[in-house]
C-alpha cells in the first residue's frame, strides 16, 4: 500500500498538544494522589459491566503524560474519523491478553482498581467483531481519559478523507455539490442538443444535485445513518 494506514493514537497525541500544553495537563492530574487483588475474571466483570466511576486515583510520578487525554480531542478525532467513544460495555469484540495485562500492572503500579472504562473504536467495532484499531481508556475525571491500550490494526490512510461529508450537515452539503459538478463535466457534450448551452449546462447540474440528493436522503433516513458530531457516543446502532 502506498499511502501509510493511520495510527488514532499519533492522531490523538498531535490534537491533544495542540488543544493543551504538556505541563497544563500534568499540573492537573497533579491533584491526583486500596489494594485488591487482580484476576483476568474480575477485569473482564468489570469491562462488561463498565462500573461506573468519575476518578481513579492514580499515582502521578507514575503516570505517561502522552497517555492522558482529554474528552475535547477525543472528540475531535472521533468526529473526524467517524469513530465511536463507548463504554467497554457496548463493545462486541474481543480484550486481548495485552490489554488485560495492562489493566493488571496499572492496578498494582498505581495500587487502586481500574473500572468506568471507555473504549474508541469504529462502529463496526459495537456490532461486528473486528479488528480496526480499538484504543481503551480509564476515566481521570473532569473529562481526562488515560489510555491504557491500543490493539489491531491502523486506520486506513484514507479514512478521514471518505469521511469528511459525513462530519456535519455542511458538510454533506458540500460534498453533493462537488459530486453534481463532477457527474455534470461527465455528461458528453451534444447528448441533449447538438451545441450544449450554459443554460443546459445548468439544468443537468440541478438534475444531477437532486438525483444525488436524492440517493443520500434514502441512504440516510432509510438506514437511520447520522453525522459525525451526533453519533461519537451514541449507543444506538441506529445512529451509526
Amino acid at each position: 500500500m502506498l499511502l501509510k494506514r493511520t495510527n488514532i493514537h499519533d492522531k490523538l497525541l498531535r490534537e491533544q498538544h495542540r488543544a493543551t500544553s504538556e505541563a497544563g495537563v500534568l499540573n492537573w492530574v497533579n491533584q491526583f494522589i486500596k489494594k485488591t487483588p487482580s484476576s483476568n475474571q474480575r477485569i473482564l466483570e468489570n469491562l462488561s459491566k463498565n462500573i461506573e466511576a468519575d476518578v481513579t486515583d492514580f499515582n502521578f510520578d507514575l503516570l505517561d503524560s502522552e497517555r492522558i487525554f482529554h474528552e475535547s480531542s477525543i472528540k475531535k478525532i472521533c468526529v473526524n474519523y467517524r469513530l465511536r467513544f463507548l463504554d467497554t460495555r457496548f463493545f462486541k469484540g474481543t480484550f486481548p491478553q495485552e490489554a488485560l495485562n495492562e489493566i493488571k500492572n496499572l492496578e498494582k503500579e498505581h495500587q487502586t482498581p481500574l473500572n468506568g472504562f471507555k473504549i474508541m473504536a469504529p462502529s463496526k467495532m459495537f456490532v461486528l467483531n473486528k479488528t480496526d484499531d480499538p484504543l481503551l481508556f480509564a476515566p481521570m475525571g473532569n473529562d481526562y481519559y488515560y489510555l491504557i491500550h491500543k490493539w489491531g490494526n491502523d486506520l486506513h490512510p484514507l479514512r478521514k478523507l471518505t469521511m469528511w461529508p459525513f462530519k456535519s450537515f455542511e458538510n454533506i452539503i458540500v460534498a453533493i455539490l462537488l459530486s453534481s459538478l463532477i457527474a455534470t463535466a461527465l455528461i458528453p457534450d451534444g447528448l441533449f442538443a447538438p451545441e450544449q448551452s450554459f443554460s443546459q449546462d445548468v439544468m443537468v447540474f440541478f438534475f444531477m444535485f437532486k438525483s444525488i440528493s436524492a440517493i443520500v436522503l434514502f441512504y440516510g433516513f432509510a438506514l437511520g445513518k447520522n453525522f459525525n458530531t451526533a453519533i461519537w457516543k451514541c449507543q444506538y446502532d441506529k445512529a451509526q
